[in-house]
């Protein structure tokens, strides 16, 4: 398994509209609302033969009212 995270800015007032509409997706494991940059954090896990840049680009960045994201992928958990 894989394990990133996306940092996901919405677009003003949108964020929990993005947030329900990723949730509806069931593609992540957990999601928070956050402050700073970023609206939304979302975790991820997916098998090793799957494309991280094409799931982003595929099944997040396409969800309505999201402005930018940023991909963190996670080595090893401790």
């Amino acid at each position: 398994m894989q394990t990133f995270f996306v940092e996901i800015k919405c677009q003003l007032g949108q964020t929990y509209a993005v947030a329900s509409a990723l949730a509806d997706r069931e593609i992540a494991s957990e999601i928070y609302s956050i402050a700073g940059d970023y609206d939304i954090l979302a975790k991820f896990h997916v098998d090793m033969t799957v494309d991280i840049g094409h799931f982003v680009g595929n099944k997040v960045q396409t969800i309505p009212g999201i402005a930018d994201t940023r991909t963190i992928i996670a080595f090893k958990a401790f």
